[in-house]
């Protein structure tokens, strides 16, 4: 893996978990579905891409700022349920959730209930 584009890891392991699929693709990071057998569960993994490993002091920044977000609790944050650094990919286990992505629900229309239940999740 090591330097290779992300797009390698399916199919491949980080950690315990088995790299599936590709679900999104940020400016910051890819997101994969992964199997994790001991729990016999789907997870979302978030890779950070290789050239972060390079920067002075990422890794202990990396670590702060996961321990930091798996200390949140509330519903409409994803509960994060680890992170590592294989090679030179620093990843974040969290929740899957299989609902789609918020691109893909930007630009439909939505129904009068379903905007004031957004809005109101977004407020608390």
């Amino acid at each position: 893996m090591g330097t290779e584009k992300n797009a390698n890891l399916i199919g491949h392991n980080l950690g315990p978990y088995r790299i599936v699929e590709q679900i999104g693709k940020g400016g910051m990071a890819t997101v994969y579905k992964a199997y994790e057998p001991a729990l016999d569960r789907y997870v979302a993994i978030k890779v950070l891409p290789p050239y972060f490993a390079h920067e002075p002091d990422f890794s202990a920044r990396f670590d702060r700022e996961a321990k930091a977000v798996a200390r949140l609790n509330h519903p409409n944050i994803l509960p994060i349920y680890g992170f590592g650094q294989q090679s030179e990919l620093s990843y974040i286990v969290m929740r899957y959730v299989g609902e789609g992505t918020l691109q893909d629900r930007l630009g439909a229309p939505l129904d009068l209930d379903r905007a004031l239940n957004i809005l109101r999740q977004v407020g608390q």
